[in-house]
């Protein structure tokens, strides 16, 4: 493995410092919780070796959320960053072809690099609604493709796959005797309809997700993957184990009472976040030099300024922090020009979404 630090954690707003940062739209999750706000108070618990899968409750609710899921195919790691590591490293050699996805989450893409496996990226266009072309995934595909690698809600996109282009990608994958690795992250943020857990539909498609996003709980580093293939979920559990064994019966615990908590919890977050989009899109209709694919899930946006050539974008994003203190995901942290960036409406107060909005058209104009 040739290991490398990824742009995005390496200029994270924790290795800048937060007290330079007044707006901070930079992150991609709701509001960091504390234990007080999801009712959580733990248990005298007994700080043992854990079920190697999982605590089987929190397994259960996982698996309860899509019919024809069982605890089984639930294995709960550290985070969907674990399990996308542990995927990779479970699947893909440096002899093995990947078709993955970009823009995308760092991890997708360079823990395949970090392997040395060939990789074929499907470029999502701006000025085609950043909307997967499952053409172009099947041209890529090599006798050697090992997994075919995408995400619904997209993230930094927030854009959904069609439930027909879902079922096209899984057949693919079915026919061409690949993977279908789905990171659904974001999958409790759909702000319209939610496609079923990819792992539901197929032994062939693999599901990636965590509490980290949508319930605001980065901190207990609590993810999973489900596959319906047991001898590939005998691959992973044995990549768990020789990585850390098991997980944090804390974590595991605090877990299962958010989860317990779900519906009640989601029924109140969305209708906020769909407000915190169309506070944005509203300043989006206002600002002549911004443009947007409206996002269909997820708390982040990946807009593009329209701006000539000879506009000065590095003197932009020191402006926007510098001056204005204010933080947003630059492009090259998704390998794209730094004319898009990502913005997080969910992270942020309504106040300080709209001040960071007002920041950004401020320095545009500076720059301009």
């Amino acid at each position: 493995m040739n290991y490398a630090r990824m742009v995005i954690e390496k200029e994270a707003p924790e290795e800048y410092g937060y007290d330079r940062i007044r707006f901070n739209l930079s992150e991609s999750s709701i509001a960091d919780q504390k234990l007080s706000d999801l009712g959580v108070s733990l248990p005298d618990l007994t700080l043992f070796y854990g079920e190697h899968r999982g605590d089987r409750t929190l397994r259960a609710l996982i698996a309860g959320q899509e019919a024809g899921l069982s605890p089984d195919d639930v294995l709960v790691t550290a985070g969907a960053a674990g399990a996308l590591f542990i995927i990779a490293t479970s699947l893909l050699s440096a002899s093995d072809h990947l078709v993955v996805v970009r823009p995308n989450y760092a991890t997708n893409i360079e823990t395949p690099k970090a392997i040395g496996c060939a990789i074929t990226y499907i470029d999502l266009d701006f000025d085609k609604g950043f909307a997967l072309d499952v053409g172009a995934v099947e041209a890529a595909l090599k006798p050697n493709t090992r997994t075919i690698s995408v995400t619904c809600p997209h993230n930094p996109t927030g854009t959904m796959l069609s439930r027909a282009d879902l079922d096209a990608l899984v057949a693919l994958a079915e026919r061409r005797g690949c993977y279908l690795l789905v990171d659904e992250t974001y999958r409790d943020l759909s702000l319209g309809e939610k496609l079923p857990v990819a792992a539901s539909l197929s032994p062939c498609a693999i599901s990636v997700c965590s509490l980290s996003k949508a319930f605001g709980i980065p901190g207990i580093r609590i993810g999973w993957l489900v596959t319906r293939d047991a001898e590939l979920y005998e691959r992973f559990l044995a990549a768990k184990e020789q990585i850390g064994i098991c997980g944090s019966v804390i974590d595991e615990a605090i877990a299962t009472k958010a989860l317990q908590g779900r519906d009640a919890f989601l029924a109140t977050l969305l209708p906020e976040m769909a407000a915190r989009r169309d506070i944005v899109q509203a300043w989006v209709d206002s600002e002549p030099l911004i443009e947007w694919v409206r996002p269909q899930g997820g708390v982040v946006g990946f807009p593009r300024m329209g701006v000539g050539p000879d506009f000065d974008t590095a003197r932009f994003y020191e402006s926007l922090l510098g001056r204005h203190g204010t933080y947003v995901g630059p492009g090259h942290w998704f390998e794209m020009p730094k004319t898009f960036f990502r913005i997080g409406f969910g992270w942020p107060t309504e106040a300080e979404l709209r001040g960071g909005l007002a920041a950004i058209s401020a320095a545009l104009r500076e720059q301009n």
